[in-house]
């Protein structure tokens, strides 16, 4: 099978190449997935875990990419509640090789089944977007209907997804991010809009949940907008700055198959939509990874023709 893979870390991206790699073997309780759709984060190549195993050895050749939507082509010895033929979305396991590439060897318990009238990019574009999401509003921050949330790059691929799960959820929200962002934030639903180019965060007044996605001076400077009992979130780094009369969160998104089978329903009701972008073949993969001219949307990596 073909697929993108990395083998030397101080290489950066010119060390990603379209590679023919062996077709993976399905552990105990896995799936193989033949892709059709993969999404990636940008800063993969900086994460330890596409380098090595779970024990800290060197597992490159490695695969990138974590989110994908496909067929189940084979199980693995003991998998239940899926099946050969099935069509399926999640994410693959940090420590494995990833979803950029024709086939992969997925935990089945990391992802769900996915309707038949949702287009395998649209799937692709949410696992890690929509699970992040969900996780720091409910899980983390504890959200709740009429309270107000904050939530920094409203119109970016985790803080559009936050914005329409909130504003479902009755809280109000308050969007932040850059002038070219305010209209995409304020049809997503946002209350109020702080450009943080030109106006002060601090005008946005007091929220009982931060949901952060941005780090560093923004996120020391979000502490002092908690109200007493609230809840700062962040998916950058430990928070250096706590609220002065509520708590402060880290977390790193986990699976959830559960919530997946939610987001697949709200897919097809119409309640969610996420922003998808450049849709670009596997062999473009390494171009789409190259920081540049920021785009709406999250960009997708079509790996098979449906």
């Amino acid at each position: 099978m073909q697929a993108i893979t990395v083998q030397d870390r101080n290489a950066g991206l010119a060390g990603m190449s379209l590679t023919d790699m062996p077709y993976p073997h399905a552990a105990e309780n896995d799936v193989i997935v033949r892709v059709h759709a993969a999404g990636f984060t940008r800063g993969e190549l900086d994460w330890p875990a596409t380098w090595t195993d779970r024990a800290g050895r060197d597992r490159t050749p490695s695969v990138p990419g974590h989110e994908l939507s496909g067929v189940v082509v084979e199980l693995g010895f003991g998998t239940t509640g899926l099946s050969v033929g099935q069509r399926v979305f999640g994410l693959a396991d940090w420590t494995r090789n990833g979803t950029l590439a024709e086939y992969t060897a997925v935990e089945a318990r990391n992802l769900a089944p996915l309707p038949a009238d949702v287009d395998h990019t649209v799937a692709a574009s949410l696992p890690i977007s929509g699970l992040t999401a969900w996780q720091g509003l409910f899980d983390h921050g504890r959200l709740t209907t009429g309270q107000t949330v904050l939530i920094h790059g409203a119109a970016g691929g985790v803080g559009s997804i936050a914005v329409q799960l909130a504003r479902e959820a009755g809280a109000r929200v308050i969007g932040t991010g850059r002038a070219s962002d305010r209209d995409r934030a304020l049809a997503l639903g946002v209350d109020t809009f702080i450009d943080l180019q030109t106006e002060k965060l601090e005008d946005a007044g007091e929220a009982d949940v931060v949901f952060d996605v941005i780090g560093g001076d923004i996120l020391d400077r979000s502490a002092a907008l908690i109200r007493a009992g609230g809840t700062l979130v962040t998916i950058v780094m430990p928070p250096r700055v706590q609220p002065k009369d509520g708590r402060a969160v880290f977390f790193v998104v986990e699976p959830d198959r559960a919530r997946l089978a939610d987001f697949a329903t709200r897919l097809r009701d119409g309640r969610l939509k996420p922003v998808v972008g450049a849709v670009r073949p596997l062999a473009e993969a390494p171009v789409a990874f190259a920081p540049g001219k920021r785009t709406p949307g999250k960009t997708i990596i079509r790996v098979t023709e449906d």
